[in-house]
């Protein structure tokens, strides 16, 4: 059973432990995290697939290391070891190439090649140093302009250091995004929050974005107001002031609109996570994508999570609905959940993604350069239901620099 407490992966910084078989990348994690987490071997490709370990790492916090498996297998079956390999530096936040001979050979120039192009932070970890100091390597290093550090996990050298060097990188690019409602309410504000509880709702508790949202909302020393649809006029008469504002599962935002009064601002829990994850102006803008799409276009919607998919399921039934009812239009709708994302993307004319509360803000930043490397417009469940609703204007009304 998973621990309640834990810090959700979409939290946590990502690092891509990668390098050549027999490199030391588990005992390095292991020395890392302070026990044994990685199986260790002296059999090279002992790890046969990337294997992820929520752990804590002081100073950095809640981090995901992700053991790769080593990249110079040249067998049939180690060819697809590779690609899901590779596939891991898209996710990585920071990315650690381990060293374990002193060697610099093609494959360490790749791997760095391919995290640059990725703007992503990388440290070269010249491991078990106790053997060899790897001098050549460390010249070679510092020519090249390589962070790098030296480390040996028999007698712990050069972890603390790895360690507070990961601490320094915390923030570095694109790994922190605004808080989920900085600049949006202020201490003492009362938000009211609208929980459908329906076939889609989780027994017995709420969804992820809702219980962030409302840790959150405590942490701005504000009050939460939770309540259900049909409990929501009732509770605004109540009140003897209106909110500050008003947050609603993005399913049923034209309703609640209608019932929220006009000078209340109100947005959707998934527009908070575009902008928590990452860029709502683009995000805001591609929805005008919907008004050009034409008949036999194909839209790719793109789920972050794996769940069960119900009837009505708001991915996969209702938001490919809505829009072919707004457009009038008969369109295509392909399906992606879970950390893939399609190679090609040319072959859409438009992309809406999910709230990605389950994945972290490189992710979800990474998704949303991809799509505008390839020229198609992104944009989010929750915008594109305002959009195609006509609210999003109202939707968007918290954020006064993207009122459109």
């Amino acid at each position: 059973m998973s621990n309640l407490n834990e810090t959700p992966k979409g939290m946590r910084t990502v690092i891509a432990v990668s390098g050549r078989r027999n490199a030391g990348k588990s005992s390095l994690i292991n020395a890392l995290v302070g026990f044994d987490l990685a199986i260790v071997s002296e059999v090279p490709g002992t790890t046969t697939d990337p294997v992820e370990k929520a752990v804590e790492i002081n100073p950095l916090g809640p981090c995901l290391l992700i053991d790769t498996a080593g990249i110079d297998d040249d067998s049939e079956l180690g060819q697809s070891r590779i690609q899901k390999s590779h596939a891991v530096l898209e996710k990585a936040d920071i990315g650690l190439i381990i060293i374990g001979d002193g060697q610099w050979t093609d494959y360490e120039e790749n791997l760095s090649a391919e995290f640059k192009a990725r703007e992503k932070p990388i440290i070269i970890v010249i491991n078990k140093c106790d053997l060899s100091p790897g001098r050549d390597l460390q010249k070679l290093l510092t020519d090249k302009g390589f962070d790098y550090i030296l480390t040996s996990t028999v007698d712990k050298s050069g972890i603390k250091l790895l360690k507070d060097r990961l601490g320094m990188i915390e923030g570095a690019g694109r790994l922190e995004g605004p808080a989920l409602l900085q600049g949006v309410i202020k201490p003492g504000d009362l938000l009211v929050l609208v929980v459908p509880i329906d076939s889609g709702a989780p027994k017995g508790r709420l969804i992820l974005p809702q219980v962030q949202t409302i840790r959150d909302i405590l942490d701005n020393n504000a009050s939460a107001l939770v309540v259900k649809q049909d409990q929501l006029a009732d509770t605004l008469d109540k009140l003897s002031s209106p909110p500050d504002l008003v947050i609603t599962d993005s399913q049923i935002v034209l309703p609640v609109s209608e019932t929220v009064p006009a000078t209340v601002p109100l947005t959707t829990f998934s527009i908070l996570f575009s902008r928590f994850k990452g860029n709502l102006s683009k995000m805001a803008a591609g929805a005008a994508a919907i008004n050009s799409l034409q008949d036999g276009d194909k839209i790719l919607i793109a789920e972050a999570c794996t769940h069960h998919a119900m009837n009505d399921d708001i991915g996969r039934i209702k938001i490919p609905s809505w829009i072919k009812q707004y457009t009038g239009k008969s369109l295509e709708f392909d399906i992606c959940s879970g950390p893939d994302f399609p190679d090609s993307l040319h072959n859409y004319k438009l992309i809406i993604q999910c709230g990605g509360c389950t994945i972290t803000r490189r992710n979800y930043l990474n998704r949303i350069d991809r799509a505008m490397q390839a020229g198609v417009p992104i944009s989010n469940y929750g915008i594109a239901i305002s959009f195609v609703q006509g609210v999003l204007s109202r939707s968007l009304s918290p954020f006064t620099d993207l009122m459109i």
